[in-house]
């Protein structure tokens, strides 16, 4: 029998292994959602993991959208490396489990919001340059990211669920919900 420890040991993407099998040891501990998302970004620290993780094709991108490569799945989290070229954004969004992530080449901006009755207040704007490690867990995780820089940008994502199948975003927000004197 081939144990999950084992199969992760057969990747062809560079340092992948070491990864999720630190984030695995993280993960696993059963801890709230905020705080295992906090354990897997330290992991993201201290591993420092490198854009060669995808091949010269996937880290190009598409120029219509961004795109998110899924480099391995299991039931407690989900490993994925996103590519965004310059201009590109996510319509703003929550999400329905943990999420940590490192921005490994470029830079992106992520837009954070409150949701005070049926409007949204721009709580703040993060410019993450890389190496920037983050973390969130419903239901403070109100955003949108941009790719607002000049060059490709990819972050890489671990989400608190099997998502080989299925998206982390719970909720997506029109602009017209959006305040911009901050009150509700």
């Amino acid at each position: 029998m081939i144990t999950t420890a084992a199969k992760r040991r057969t990747s062809a993407r560079p340092g992948l292994d070491l990864l999720v099998d630190a984030i695995a040891t993280a993960a696993h501990r059963g801890t709230d959602p905020a705080t295992t998302a906090a354990l897997v970004a330290d992991v993201l620290t201290h591993l420092e993991p490198h854009a060669d993780l995808l091949t010269d094709i996937e880290r190009a991108g598409s120029p219509d959208r961004t795109t998110s490569h899924v480099l391995h799945a299991e039931q407690e989290f989900t490993v994925s490396a996103v590519v965004w070229r310059p201009g590109q954004t996510t319509s703003i969004h929550d999400h329905l489990v943990w999420c940590s992530f490192v921005v490994l080449s470029g830079a992106e901006t992520e837009t954070l919001y409150e949701l005070g009755g049926d409007r949204l207040g721009e709580a703040g704007t993060r410019h993450r340059p890389v190496g920037s490690v983050s973390a969130a867990a419903p239901p403070d995780d109100i955003h949108r990211v941009s790719n607002t820089g000049d060059d490709v940008a990819i972050t890489l994502h671990v989400y608190g669920a099997d998502l080989s199948t299925g998206s982390s975003v719970r909720r997506t927000y029109t602009d017209a919900l959006v305040t911009t004197t901050g009150r509700y």
